[in-house]
């Protein structure tokens, strides 16, 4: 089964570590993600950029494009990876694995309903 793991974190916070921080936090991931890769397990991974660049798009009638993310909230969504395991349980040791690699924030773990290989970005 595949499973989203959505890494939410203060913005602020993130946006704020030197260089050095972030590639050390970065490579510490990279550990994670090889060896979901190298078990065939790791499927797209995103960091996205911050919510100074969303645009949201209100399904109202007419719909309404606003600048930024539709909801203030105390952590933001800040990237997602897409893993295949055998249950929730997997899941959430993959996540704890993340964790360990990126303290602080939370992780938000769902199955995936649909996904369409090799529909990404080229």
């Amino acid at each position: 089964m595949l499973y989203a793991i959505l890494c939410y974190h203060d913005e602020d916070l993130v946006g704020s570590w030197t260089r050095e921080h972030d590639a050390n936090v970065m490579s510490k991931l990279i550990v994670v993600q090889d060896k979901l890769k190298k078990e065939g397990r790791l499927g797209p991974v995103a960091r996205l950029l911050p919510t100074t660049a969303a645009t949201t798009l209100r399904k109202d009638d007419p719909p309404l494009v606003l600048d930024g993310p539709y909801a203030e909230t105390k952590e933001q969504l800040l990237g997602f990876y897409i893993i295949d395991c055998e249950n929730l349980d997997a899941a959430v040791d993959v996540a704890r694995e993340l964790g360990a690699a990126n303290p602080g924030g939370a992780y938000e773990i769902r199955p995936v309903g649909f996904y369409e290989p090799g529909a990404g970005a080229k």
